[in-house]
Formats: structure tokens, sequence, C-alpha cells
């Protein structure tokens, strides 16, 4: 195994799941929430509770198989009903259709100031806008 991802690996090993399957198993709402995240940080990890192994009827190890399968990811290792889920760059870009590496606008939110509604952290300009 490459030492880049070992090292994300034991990096992500540390951390808390990201993603936990529950009682309904492996549906359409968990692989959404699993994919969103892969796009976002590029790896996820995901905890089986022992209900889902039940419930899918599958073992741990073909359980992260097919969810590694389904959002075309990199299962790059499995502990227990824990496993971690890689996307490379390549396959973020041409998710996204840009580049993954670039930062995200910062959001733009309606906030309420002791003038009424105003448009926050957008500067009068964008304000002037929105009207």
């Amino acid at each position: 195994m490459e030492a880049g991802l070992r090292r994300l690996r034991n990096l992500v090993q540390q951390s808390r799941a990201d993603v936990i399957i529950g009682k309904r198993g492996v549906d359409d709402g968990v692989l959404r929430e699993i994919e969103r995240r892969l796009l976002d940080k590029g790896v996820v990890k995901v905890k089986a509770l022992k209900t889902a192994v039940k419930s899918t009827g599958l073992d741990r190890r073909s359980l992260a198989r097919l969810v590694a399968s389904r959002l075309n990811a990199v299962l790059l290792d499995v502990r227990g009903r824990t496993f971690v889920l890689y996307l490379p760059p390549e396959e973020r870009e041409r998710r996204l259709g840009k580049s993954a590496n670039k930062p995200s606008p910062k959001p733009r939110h309606w906030g309420r100031s002791k003038h009424g509604y105003s448009l926050r952290g957008a500067g009068r300009a964008a304000h002037r806008e929105a009207r």
C-alpha cells in the first residue's frame, strides 16, 4: 500500500466514525451521506451497527465492499464493523466538475439585525444586489 494512503488510514482510524449505518442497512440516504462526505473530505470512516450487519445478511467485510463498490470508492481498511473509504482526488474532481482542492465560496446568510433582516458576511455591494 502506498505510504500516503497508509498514513491517511492511520489518521482516520484515530478519529470517530463520520457515518453510522443503522438497522435499515445500506439505503439511499446512507449512501448519499457517505458520498457527500467523500466529496467534501475525500476520506470517510463508517461504522456499521450489529443490527445493520444482521439486517443485510452480509458479513462485515462484504458490507464494506458493497458500500465501496456502490460509491466507486477505495476500501482502505476494515477493523471490526468499522471501515474507511477513500475517494482519489481525480475521481472527486470528475464528480464535482471542478478542482477538488479549491475551497467553496463562503455562504451568505440572511440574519436579523437591529434594523431588520440583512445579508450577513456579504458587504454593502452584495446587500444592494439582493434588494
